[in-house]
C-alpha cells in the first residue's frame, strides 16, 4: 500500500479577512473533492488572511498511480482560476 501527500502553498492577495479567504480555499476544496478521489484540507497558516497551504492524500497500490494523481490534482489547482497566487508544492509518496 502507498500513500501519497501533497502539501500546496498559496498567496491569496486580494483578500482582506478570514471569511474571503474561507470561501475561496472551500472552494478550492470542493472542486478538487468533486473532480478528483483524493482527501483535502486546509492544513496550515489558518489565521493568516492571505496565505493558505492544502494537504492532499492518496492511497494507492501503485506508487506511480498516487504520483501521477497528485501531480493532476496540483496542476489543477495551479492552472484553475481562482483568485490565488501558485506559490509551491511538494509530494511525498510513502510505502507501508
Amino acid at each position: 500500500m502507498n500513500v501519497g501527500v501533497a502539501r500546496v502553498s498559496l498567496r491569496i492577495p486580494e483578500n482582506m479577512d478570514l471569511k474571503g479567504k474561507r470561501q475561496v480555499i472551500k472552494s478550492i476544496i470542493g472542486r478538487v473533492k468533486s473532480r478528483f478521489d483524493v482527501a483535502v484540507a486546509e492544513v496550515d497558516d489558518n489565521d493568516s488572511w492571505q496565505a493558505a497551504a492544502i494537504g492532499i492524500c492518496c492511497i494507492s497500490n501503485n506508487k506511480r498511480h498516487s504520483n501521477e494523481v497528485l501531480s493532476k490534482v496540483v496542476s489543477f489547482i495551479e492552472k484553475s482560476r481562482f483568485d490565488i497566487e501558485f506559490l509551491d508544492y511538494s509530494i511525498e509518496i510513502i510505502d507501508i
